[in-house]
């Protein structure tokens, strides 16, 4: 079962995959972000909103709170127009999920979570879950971005993020 060191070594990996998912909205173009690159799929609104409202942070912060929201994510995208307001919302969301991860005890971890899914399980297997999600989740954006011509970051490539998403080492050095 997964513990609070666990997982703060999956939570700094996410991080650093975080900074490149942001080069990746970085690469929609601003007149673009209401559009449907693909048809019958999201927007790239819509898919930031869903990654960063209802996965990342709704996950982080329902966690130690026992209880999982749902989240109006139609709401949230009505209020953003631009590719720097998509930015903005996804850094905001990401930091608020930092800070609700930091706050997250083993017990915590072990507890019940209830969750608007249908179903309530350990806050354990509801934080392994971001990653699953979020690397869904950026795949799509991957493929949004191509379909808008423009060239995405490599998958891997943290050492070109910005500081605060690189790895530690590459921080301290």
């Amino acid at each position: 079962m997964m513990n609070k060191q666990s997982l703060m070594g999956v939570w700094d990996h996410l991080r650093q995959c975080h900074g490149i998912a942001m080069r990746v909205i970085e690469k929609i173009p601003t007149d673009k972000v209401h559009s449907h690159p693909i048809p019958d799929m999201r927007t790239p609104v819509e898919l930031v909103v869903h990654l960063y409202a209802s996965v990342v942070r709704g996950i982080a912060e329902g966690v130690p709170e026992g209880e999982i929201k749902s989240v109006d994510e139609a709401s949230l995208c009505a209020g953003i127009q631009t590719r720097d307001d998509l930015l903005r919302f996804a850094r905001e969301s990401w930091d608020a999920a930092s800070r609700a991860v930091g706050q997250v005890t083993d017990e915590h971890l072990r507890n019940t979570t209830k969750s608007p899914w249908g179903f309530d399980a350990p806050g354990s297997m509801f934080l392994s879950t971001i990653s699953d999600e979020f690397f869904h989740h950026r795949g799509q954006l991957y493929a949004f971005v191509r379909q808008l011509g423009q060239e995405p970051p490599m998958m891997w490539d943290f050492e070109h993020n910005a500081t605060e998403y690189q790895p530690k080492a590459m921080q301290q050095a």
